[in-house]
């Protein structure tokens, strides 16, 4: 079986003072990580923030050339093989065989690890119900969906049952449906004890799975908390209007600016227009006040708490470099 911290520690991973350079360019600089065991931490930055090199920091893929790590009590630099046993692996890049069945690519990965035949199998079975493949797992892995695929992915990963679990963007490229079983299946993983070190440039994931976020950008953390944390940053709750004329929208937000005073940001592709407020009902109250006195046909009207897309664009900058699918250092 798979190592497992040191029962002292309540930290599954930390990092501190981690560089990477790649020839003359520092991936990472000054980063510095802390993830409690049994939560699911979030690593969330845009392409080329330094996440997937920070993974393969951790995961002993690649060495770090500043700074000190440790995953599972052991140390990345000085007990890699220790490390390599205490953790799975998730990548982009779905790592099972499209020709062998679901079944047959979990006992392969049961015997890569040195489990006897009869262990392999009955481990595959095992991880075949707990990921919700039991039906399908003699079927081509060319059969599956692409949700399918990605579970199959954490299944294989999970096969000596590791302490620590790294993903890394593990929903790029499906649709909403195979996201929901991907995470489905992660809070199924945290359920049993593992802790899971997410990296994702997709805001909503970060927001339904995490217990703590770190927000990484030139190769280090720039800010780090719980969801709800690092949306208060930026301010309280916010109106949303969506307008029925695009046209109007320059003159809705001078009206809502001046009832509410506070600066409205707009969307002209979206109709809408939206601002910070400071007392949730009366303000509200003003603002519809406020355009239908100027006469301004409003569709819609939502009252709700800042988003992680806003902390992260106040964090980062205005625009995101590039996109979830372009793989990263």
């Amino acid at each position: 079986m798979a190592s497992t911290a040191h029962p002292a520690s309540a930290t599954a991973v930390s990092a501190r003072g981690i560089g990477r350079r790649f020839r003359t360019a520092w991936a990472l600089r000054g980063f510095d990580l802390q993830v409690e065991r049994g939560s699911v931490h979030g690593l969330l930055g845009p392409n080329g923030a330094g996440k997937s090199t920070a993974v393969r920091v951790l995961t002993t893929l690649i060495r770090a050339h500043e700074g000190t790590a440790e995953v599972a009590g052991h140390d990345v630099a000085t007990q890699g093989a220790q490390v390599r046993r205490s953790i799975g692996l998730v990548g982009q890049n779905a790592a099972v065989d499209e020709i062998l069945s679901g079944r047959q690519n979990l006992e392969l990965f049961g015997r890569l690890h040195h489990l006897g035949a009869r262990a392999a199998a009955r481990r595959a079975d095992e991880l075949l119900e707990r990921f919700g493949l039991s039906d399908t797992g003699g079927r081509p892995v060319s059969t599956y969906s692409g949700g399918m695929r990605r579970r199959l992915d954490l299944a294989a990963g999970m096969v000596l049952s590791p302490p620590v679990m790294f993903l890394d963007e593990p929903t790029v490229g499906l649709d909403p449906r195979g996201r929901d079983e991907v995470w489905s299946a992660v809070r199924d993983l945290v359920g049993t004890g593992t802790t899971v070190l997410l990296t994702t440039q997709y805001l909503e994931e970060a927001d339904q799975l995490t217990d703590r976020i770190s927000v990484i950008d030139t190769g280090r953390v720039i800010a780090e908390g719980t969801p709800a944390e690092l949306k208060s940053r930026i301010g309280g709750d916010r109106i949303d209007v969506v307008l029925r004329d695009e046209l109007a929208l320059a003159e809705a937000a001078a009206l809502v600016e001046r009832a509410i005073g506070h600066t409205v940001t707009t969307a002209p592709e979206e109709r809408r227009l939206s601002t910070e407020v400071d007392d949730r009902a009366a303000s509200l109250t003003r603002a519809v006040r406020a355009l239908d006195e100027g006469g301004v046909a409003v569709a819609d009207v939502v009252l709700r708490a800042p988003s992680l897309d806003e902390v992260f664009l106040h964090l980062t900058g205005p625009e995101l470099r590039g996109t979830p699918a372009e793989v990263q250092r």
